[in-house]
């Protein structure tokens, strides 16, 4: 599988294509719509899925343009299908003044496998940062996409409706940093870091 990554939208969020073959995946379209699309048409992909970590604005921006042009489906998980339409709960509103919406997605992700296409992944429900965030784990590829939960010495913020510290402490304790050292962790924004830099490095929460 090759993964093909670019900041996009005006706060940069990480949008992730993954591409097995002539298939794909976009994970989190936040912006730059243009950008993604272009992406998919140099690499001549059949989208198959959109997937959301969640459904903060900076990363569903360009969603509804990429599941118009793809006419992919959307996953995401069901306690944030409402924020697609609601610009208070995405905080579009709030943070940058726009009312952001989007169509409801068509597929609830829950936690356990998932297979879409030639694609297959673990889902796990990470919540803290957002009711519904999920982590997308790729064990063949040894990485996982952790959305706003994790990143590189760092950690989604909690003062969103629906964050919780705590709860946020729990998924990357008992859920993320329960995978192998070497996984990579492709974060919402900022560069790749791994498992075992995180542990031992993050100010936040180390093991």
């Amino acid at each position: 599988m090759e993964i093909i990554a670019r900041p996009v939208g005006m706060v940069q969020a990480n949008c992730y294509i993954l591409k097995e073959g002539s298939n794909g995946i976009v994970v989190d379209p936040g912006g730059d719509a243009e950008i993604i699309l272009s992406i998919i048409k140099e690499h001549n992909l059949d989208i198959n899925a959109i997937l959301l970590t969640h459904a903060h604005f900076d990363h569903i921006g360009a969603l509804e343009q990429i599941r118009q042009k793809t006419n992919a489906p959307v996953y995401l998980h069901q306690a944030e299908h409402e924020w697609l339409s609601d610009p208070n709960l995405n905080g579009s509103y709030k943070l940058i003044g726009q009312s952001i919406v989007a169509a409801p997605a068509e597929f609830s992700v829950v936690e356990g496998g998932l297979t879409i296409g030639e694609f297959s992944m673990q889902v796990y429900h990470t919540p803290g940062h957002s009711p519904g965030s999920v982590s997308y784990i790729f064990p063949e590829q040894q990485l996982v996409i952790s959305g706003d939960v994790l990143f590189q010495k760092g950690i989604g913020r909690t003062d969103l409706p629906g964050g919780d510290i705590d709860v946020l402490e729990h998924s990357i304790r008992e859920k993320l940093y329960q995978l192998p050292e070497k996984y990579q962790v492709l974060s919402g924004h900022g560069p790749i870091t791994t498992i075992q830099a995180e542990k031992d490095g993050n100010p936040f929460f180390q093991a």
